[in-house]
Formats: C-alpha cells, structure tokens, sequence
C-alpha cells in the first residue's frame, strides 16, 4: 500500500510542478499586459504592488532587497515610478542622510482601478474553496515568496553559465 500512496504523490507532485509552471508563465504575460495597459514597465507594476502591500516608506535599498533588483536597478526604476507620479522621494525625519520612497495614494489609484475590474473574476476561483482551503493556499503562497526571495539571492550569487 505505501508503494501506492508514494507513486500516488509523485504523480501529484509531477502534476503540480507541470501547473506551477504554467501558473506562473500566465501570470508574468499577465503581469505584462497590465503593464502595458498602464504603460509601464513589468517590474514597476510588481514594485508597486510590494510597495502597498506594506505601505511603510521604504529606501532605495529596501526597494532592491524585496525587488531582488541591484540598488542601481532599483534606484532607475524609483526614478520611472517617480517621473510617473507613482511615488515620492522624501528625506527620512530620523535619518536625514537616507530618503524614503512613498507611493501617491491618488497616482496608485489609476492602478487599482483595473485591479477593480479585473477583480471578481480572480475571486470567483477561491469561492467555490473552504477556509481551511484557503488556509493552505495563504500559507502555500506565503511559503512560496519567502522560497522565491531565497532562491533570487542565490541564483545572484552563483556564476552566469556559459
């Protein structure tokens, strides 16, 4: 019997490896057409989601670390997002020698704007799940950034190949 559970889970596991993929292939073309709906870049759409999930001020360097952008790579796209009206450079009040990056509520409102619309259709699949599904899924995708954070830094510190 464990010899049908373990060929039972690999194929399981086969299966959602063959999903993933497809999932997050998805998402990034649909990451870039949202983008190009706003004109914007792609990068700049997911910074801007990071940036109002937690709507702390953040650094240039902060930026980068969640980002997994180099801080010069970071501070171009600070300066796209800033030429847009998306955000604002202030000098931090504690630390003078550093400058906090703040999205404008009204300019991030052209952006959820069409998250509105796009919206109950994206929350038509999770109606149809319990909320202990649900619990699995949040803590899946929790899980999932965490892994992906990790994974970016080492992919950086490895060699490009040839």
């Amino acid at each position: 019997m464990i010899q049908v559970t373990d060929s039972r889970r690999a194929r399981l596991c086969e299966e959602l490896s063959r999903e993933s993929r497809r999932y997050l292939a998805a998402y990034v073309l649909f990451n870039q057409a949202v983008a190009d709906h706003l004109g914007l870049h792609p990068t700049d759409v997911q910074c801007l989601s990071l940036l109002t999930a937690d709507p702390a001020p953040r650094t240039v360097k902060q930026i980068a670390e969640i980002t997994g952008l180099t801080t010069g790579s970071a501070t171009r796209l600070v300066d796209r997002l800033e030429r847009g009206g998306y955000v604002v450079r202030t000098p931090d009040r504690q630390d003078r020698r550093r400058v906090l990056v703040t999205p404008v509520p009204d300019r991030i409102a052209r952006v959820a704007a069409v998250w509105d619309d796009l919206g109950p259709a994206w929350q038509s699949l999770l109606d149809d799940h319990s909320e202990d599904e649900l619990e699995v899924i949040t803590r899946h995708m929790r899980r999932a950034y965490d892994l992906s954070h990790a994974q970016m830094q080492r992919l950086r510190s490895l060699p490009k190949p040839d």
